[in-house]
């Protein structure tokens, strides 16, 4: 017999899964929607940051890094860069979450964007130290702002369509195990 809270991890799994290859779809589509000026967030990361916020053990670290690493090899950004700032970020996160357990979202959602603002001027001070050619400054900073912008929409979805929410101190499992 399956063991349920086993059971529903590996659902959850294969539904951050499922939800990052529709939003890669999404992207590599040859179509956008908007202003072309003003860049769409990477809502990958997002999508990450929340779901390890809320349920470190829904999304393990393999996950994210297959993930992203799919992500950079069909947007056509350097492999594994990325992934790897990503995947850094997640654990930083990850290992604040009994600390940001009780925050208030704000609070969350300003760890959130220092961790985003970070890793993405790392990985433009990579590419430069590298000399790939990249956007502007004001580019990758407009880019990072929409990103950190639509974090709480993230957030949102993931509570409503998934149902993936903060555990409340002291909340067990099927199994009486504490969360």
């Amino acid at each position: 017999m399956a063991d349920p809270v086993t059971s529903a991890n590996w659902v959850y799994r294969g539904l951050f899964a499922a939800s990052a290859l529709a939003v890669i779809f999404v992207q590599i589509l040859p179509f956008r929607i908007g202003d072309p000026s003003v860049p769409g967030p990477d809502l990958l990361p997002l999508l990450a940051f929340a779901w390890v916020l809320r349920r470190p053990d829904y999304v393990p670290v393999w996950l994210v890094a297959l993930t992203m690493l799919f992500a950079d090899l069909m947007l056509m950004r350097p492999p594994g860069l990325w992934s790897a700032l990503v995947v850094l970020g997640v654990e930083f996160l990850r290992s604040r979450v009994g600390l940001s357990r009780g925050l208030p979202v704000l609070v969350e959602w300003a760890m959130v964007a220092l961790v985003l603002a970070g890793i993405t001027a790392l990985h433009a001070v990579i590419l430069a130290v590298v000399m790939v050619e990249q956007p502007t400054v004001a580019q990758t900073a407009l880019h990072a702002l929409t990103t950190i912008v639509a974090y709480p929409a993230v957030v949102l979805l993931s509570a409503a369509i998934y149902g993936v929410r903060k555990t409340a101190p002291g909340e067990v499992d099927a199994l009486g195990h504490r969360l």
